[in-house]
């Protein structure tokens, strides 16, 4: 009894440092596209028709070199011990978030992003195994959406934090400060805990085989697809939004709607993961396919939402964003809980970097400069509106893998 508490403690303890992180890893990425406007006028002419694809491809820079690094580390992970390779990646991305806010030129902060999606690279593909280790998995959607709850509340801390410390200092530099010093702390935080057993909540002994059978494993490729044309999505719209609200429609205050969008992105975000986790892990009791139904029907209810926020005027359109928010990030337990289920326990962490590398590759690190090139040549609803169709495609993809879950996520539970 002792030990199962030590256990449930040990697995408790993880999980909180691991959403901690996963906060300031999305406050870090998001105070970025909160500040972009301030970036653009320090560095940049205001008729300078290239300057927001220029100020856009900071998000590649960081996706960039995240996506690159994030295959090497997963196979690193799969290796050595994950909690040391997370603590070294949280301390490298806070020195280069606060090398962020020193930059003093355009060209040294881009070379900062660099450096925090490689130190992100570290943390990605090895925390959701840690987590995946360490439950079962008929709670394993519902805990994956705890620690993904950091998406959105990070995002909308990242966005509001950004949007006040920078007014309040009168400077886009400071939230970057601000950062650094948490995330170092939590760094430190990770030498001290201990690492669970690889696959202690499934059969183990891996074979060369079970690396080459992710790409022959249907629900895992689907998921992927998916995965990306909603980053594709997701990504290149977040980004713009408090820009596009603050310049093309013409509302007066940045840091208003930063507070604003940020509070919508925390509310909706949170209790659309919290709900997609827990009615993924219930409804899976009675349909293999569970969580990509989910996930697919999510997407299409989010897409006129999206459409509508583009033309429906203020203040109605805060309605919009926030329906649209809660059903975008309504799979973000599902489509992740099925990544880990449909992959064996000692290659997982390399199955997630792969995962990282594509979604991010083909998804939000082309986004962000193509809605800033299409709006320096149209218009920003035009952008939108092109990046917005991958919504559609990522709810099909979501429908066409549910037929495959069940008999996937089954061979791995049976896996010798």
């Amino acid at each position: 009894m002792a030990d199962d508490n030590t256990r449930r403690s040990g697995a408790s303890s993880a999980l909180a440092l691991l959403l901690g992180i996963n906060l300031f890893n999305y406050i870090d990425r998001y105070i970025l596209a909160a500040v972009e406007p301030e970036i653009r006028r320090t560095f940049f002419d205001p008729h300078d028709a290239t300057a927001m694809a220029k100020t856009g491809s900071l998000a590649t820079a960081f996706l960039l070199s995240y996506m690159l690094a994030a295959p090497v580390f997963g196979w690193i992970a799969d290796r050595t011990s994950r909690w040391l390779i997370v603590g070294l990646s949280v301390a490298l991305w806070s020195l280069a978030t606060a090398g962020s806010g020193l930059a003093a030129t355009f060209s040294i902060l881009f070379a900062t992003r660099l450096f925090v999606g490689l130190g992100e690279a570290g943390y990605g593909p090895a925390a959701p195994t840690l987590i995946s280790d360490f439950f079962p998995v008929n709670v394993r959607g519902r805990k994956l959406a705890y620690f993904y709850l950091a998406i959105p509340v990070g995002s909308a801390l990242g966005f509001a934090l950004g949007g006040k410390i920078s007014a309040l200092f009168h400077n886009w530099r400071y939230p970057f400060y601000f950062m650094a010093v948490p995330g170092l702390a939590l760094a430190i935080g990770c030498f001290f805990m201990r690492e669970p057993p690889r696959g202690s909540r499934e059969k183990t002994k891996a074979k060369f085989a079970d690396y080459l059978q992710v790409f022959k494993t249907p629900s895992y490729v689907l998921n992927t697809l998916a995965m990306t044309a909603m980053t594709f999505a997701i990504g290149g719209m977040s980004f713009w939004v408090p820009g596009y609200i603050y310049e093309f429609r013409h509302q007066p205050d940045l840091g208003a709607i930063n507070l604003r969008f940020g509070a919508i992105t925390v509310v909706a975000g949170l209790f659309a993961t919290l709900l997609g986790g827990f009615a993924g892990d219930k409804l899976r009791e009675r349909f293999s396919g569970a969580y990509f139904l989910l996930s697919g029907v999510a997407m299409l209810i989010a897409l006129p939402f999206t459409i509508a926020f583009l033309y429906v005027p203020f203040p109605w359109a805060w309605l919009m964003i926030f329906c649209a928010v809660f059903f975008l990030f309504f799979n973000t337990g599902p489509s992740n809980t099925a990544l880990a289920n449909v992959t064996h326990p000692s290659i997982r962490a390399s199955a997630f970097a792969l995962n990282i590398f594509i979604i991010h590759a083909a998804g939000d690190a082309i986004s962000p400069p193509l809605i800033g090139w299409i709006a320096g040549r149209s218009n920003m609803n035009s952008a939108f509106l092109v990046v917005s169709a991958a919504i559609l495609f990522a709810s099909l993809l979501w429908f066409w893998g549910a037929k495959f879950l069940g008999r996937d996520t089954a061979r791995v539970l049976d896996a010798p």
